[in-house]
């Protein structure tokens, strides 16, 4: 009862907002936009050892540090989505969304995380969710992985282990085989820099594979290289006969320089190309390889820091090839706006954002709050249409900053704002084909 009261007031409030914008605004956009809602497995799922599944990372993490989640939470029932999933399909019907986003859990799939087993209470948990929403009328959008890596990998080193790369291959080609008649769109992986930033710093999700500004590269390098894979697994041997589009998710702030001064201008622009750009310029630009200016500083400040050699991993031209075009659309999850001025750090340990140099700040006079502005958002389109040649993007998450406080009218504006300058960047001529509303 408690999942689904969960899930209720959860799909309550992206109901009233999909009311709101979709019925009563939907002459205002084209009729090519699709809307829809995204979940991810770990967060409402629930059913964390049940029916043969094995244990992922964020499984045993909170085990064993609850200390790390605010309200000392975890996801072993969450909103019992693994039992609820008929209620959750009822509810995506009543709101009349196009899509219905969600993740895989792999190890639901593959216990162990390798291709040796296959866990069919498990497979035949997504062929009821994924059959019942094709015939009410709902398209599924599949996320292969967000963020639930099998610990058995993990073991191994995980993402910063370049032959993870070969497992997460070896669970999509298995994904494909086992969904891919019904499922026609695809994402690789939700928000790389997630994964391997945050993963890999002092109060990270896993602290004992912490090791900053050396660690993170490693991650970024194998799962761009599993993405490719992904893609070209899909590309050779499915996409002919299932006819689908296979994708990525990347998360992106939108950089304002604090002032106009060229200083800060330029470290604005840094930032983007250093966190986005990362693992989009790689991937949708037409040169390939990581954008020059992150290559260059980080390995100016690996040499000052007495490495012999730059911490961030070169790409093989193999790979720089492989990587290249490989996606048909570009998924963006945008949340915030953050205000950059370039900072010199003294030289120390290994950094990530020490390499980016900049301090990132807000403005506390920004509506509907200092987190979230809607003209950043605008912003951040047309760089990305700028920067990668107006690829078709997806907006596979957005979402308002409430700090646990239901304050409607404030996400009602921030709603309205949001939808009044993603028409604006519409019309103005970005590629945007599809966006999921989501709840933040």
């Amino acid at each position: 009862m408690q999942g689904t009261m969960i899930n209720f007031n959860a799909f309550c409030i992206v109901f009233f907002l999909w009311y709101n914008v979709h019925a009563k605004a939907q002459d205002k956009f084209p009729k090519y936009l699709k809307f829809g809602v995204a979940t991810s497995s770990f967060q409402i799922e629930g059913g964390w050892n049940a029916s043969g599944k094995g244990e992922s990372v964020w499984d045993r993490f909170p085990h064993e540090h609850p200390e790390f989640i605010m309200d000392y939470s975890n996801g072993d029932v969450a909103c019992d989505s693994y039992h609820l999933w008929q209620t959750d399909v009822k509810l995506l019907k009543y709101l009349g969304v196009d899509h219905y986003r969600f993740s895989l859990s792999w190890t639901r799939i593959l216990p162990t995380g390798f291709s040796n087993r296959i866990n069919s209470d498990g497979v035949k948990y997504y062929d009821n969710l994924i059959n019942s929403l094709t015939e009410n009328g709902i398209e599924p959008m599949v996320t292969l992985y967000h963020w639930d890596l099998p610990k058995k990998i993990q073991y191994l080193g995980g993402w910063a282990n370049i032959q993870t790369a070969e497992y997460f291959g070896e669970f999509a080609r298995i994904a494909f085989q086992l969904f891919g008649d019904r499922v026609k769109i695809w994402i690789t992986i939700n928000e790389p820099l997630s994964v391997c930033e945050p993963s890999n710093n002092e109060n990270g999700l896993d602290p004992e594979i912490s090791l900053p500004g050396i660690g993170d590269y490693l991650c970024g390098k194998t799962v761009l290289i599993a993405h490719s894979k992904a893609y070209h697994i899909y590309d050779k041997e499915f996409r002919n006969e299932q006819k689908g589009k296979i994708g990525i998710s990347l998360s992106s702030v939108w950089s304002e320089p604090k002032t106009n001064k060229p200083k800060d201008v330029q470290t604005s622009e840094r930032f983007m190309q250093m966190t986005l750009g990362w693992f989009a310029h790689p991937i949708f630009s037409r040169e390939g390889d990581y954008p020059e200016i992150m290559k260059k500083t980080v390995q100016d400040r690996s040499i000052l820091e007495n490495f012999t050699q730059s911490r961030l991993p070169a790409l093989m031209q193999t790979e720089i090839n492989n990587l290249k075009g490989s996606a048909d659309f570009f998924g963006l999850n945008h949340y915030d706006t953050v205000l950059s001025a370039k900072h010199k750090y003294a030289i120390g340990d290994p950094c990530f954002y020490k390499d980016i140099g900049a301090i990132a700040g807000k403005d506390s006079n920004w509506k509907p709050n200092e987190n979230t502005v809607p003209w950043g958002f605008y912003k951040l389109l047309h760089w990305v249409a700028k920067e990668y040649n107006n690829p078709i993007v997806y907006i596979t998450e957005n979402g308002y900053h409430d700090h646990g406080q239901m304050k409607d009218i404030d996400r009602m504006v921030f709603y309205k704002e949001f939808l009044t300058v993603l028409l604006h960047a519409i019309k103005d001529g970005c590629n945007i084909q599809n966006i999921q509303l989501g709840v933040y």
